[in-house]
């Protein structure tokens, strides 16, 4: 069976990466296509404030750390489905796809991205070529794409325009 991850993070590329595989893909029976997708690491604001926490303090923390991870997750599932009915309609069966998240600790996400490309037993990586978090505009290609080329991922690399 043939793996495929494909990196997205809701920006216009990374929703073009899907539907190229969609385009590309359609109708291989052998396919596993997996939807990756990082969620970014806790706002400032809910950091430790610099002080040692109490028990206490530690407990609501952890509550609104678990509040605020539960709605970084929520806002995937749109980003998701879309990108799974974009897939649907170009012809690959909906048991060929799964969805995954990870939280980004003290990497980045190329890091991440890369990570999950080389231990996950994928042929293939497609990325968008400048995704949300690209702060200006890159003459080639965007900070992720750029750094997970640099740091090669063991696998083809297909990023899409």
């Amino acid at each position: 069976m043939k793996k495929l991850l494909i990196a997205i993070d809701g920006s216009e590329n990374a929703l073009k990466a899907v539907d190229y595989v969609g385009q590309q893909f359609s109708g291989m029976g052998d396919l596993r296509i997996t939807l990756f997708h990082v969620l970014p690491t806790v706002v400032p604001e809910l950091w430790d404030d610099g002080h040692i926490l109490t028990e206490e303090e530690k407990r609501e923390r952890k509550v609104v750390l678990d509040k605020w991870q539960a709605n970084q997750k929520l806002k995937l599932e749109p980003l998701f489905r879309s990108a799974v009915e974009t897939l649907v309609q170009r012809g690959i069966r909906a048991d060929q796809i799964e969805t995954k998240s990870t939280r980004e600790s003290v990497t980045n996400i190329p890091d991440c991205i890369a990570s999950e490309a080389k231990t996950g037993g994928y042929q293939t990586l497609v990325i968008g070529r400048c995704g949300r978090h690209s702060r200006t505009r890159h003459i080639l290609l965007g900070n992720t794409a750029n750094n997970i080329l640099n740091r090669g991922a063991g696998i083809a690399i297909c990023v899409v325009e």
